[in-house]
């Protein structure tokens, strides 16, 4: 099988804002996970993130993106945070991540403030949930907003995560050989 040629969204969708959170302790994990901060997609996942990219900007808005691919012994320091399947997908699975088909995002106003979407990325609980009943109505209209965005770009979303979305048969790609290193997993002190 020949090499897939990741595509590195920070220079060929400089419209898409990124703040890759597993590069910095700003994650469930509480310390980063990989060395480095390269945000890749697989080029089926690229070409959706670009027109979900210009759907947005129509509307008003600018894609953040906090994840995108990810090496798989990173999976392993996600599921030691929270080895919970509705959130983490246990490691002998492998993530949609790893394939590079799969992209954790939000959107951003006019402004460049992050829009309000009634929890926070990486907050592993029903509140999390696109559509759970305890967020806002103005909230629910904002995943609402990045649903339709990211639906129309050619990407589905999932029951658990309003920032997660992946390509329709994610799973038939194939898991990716690690492509950076990771930190290993560290114990909480």
């Amino acid at each position: 099988m020949d090499e897939i040629q990741m595509i590195d969204i920070a220079t060929s969708l400089p419209q898409v804002k990124i703040d890759l959170k597993y590069a910095t302790a700003d994650n469930i994990t509480g310390q980063p996970i990989y060395c480095e901060h390269r945000c890749l997609l697989h080029p089926d996942a690229a070409a959706a993130l670009a027109r979900s990219a210009h759907i947005a900007a129509l509307a008003g808005f600018t894609l953040l993106v906090y994840d995108a691919y990810r090496p798989q012994k990173a999976q392993m320091n996600l599921w030691l945070a929270c080895p919970n399947p509705d959130y983490v997908i246990p490691v002998t699975q492998g993530s949609n991540h790893s394939r590079g088909t799969a992209v954790d995002v939000t959107l951003m106003d006019e402004q460049g403030a992050i829009v309000d979407m009634g929890s926070g990325f990486d907050e592993m609980h029903e509140r999390s949930h696109p559509w759970h009943l305890s967020i806002p109505t103005r909230k629910l209209r904002n995943r609402l907003m990045l649903s339709a965005i990211m639906l129309e770009g050619g990407f589905k979303g999932i029951a658990t995560e309003w920032w997660h979305f992946e390509l329709p048969g994610a799973t038939d790609y194939p898991l990716l050989t690690d492509i950076f290193d990771c930190y290993p997993p560290q114990s909480a002190a």
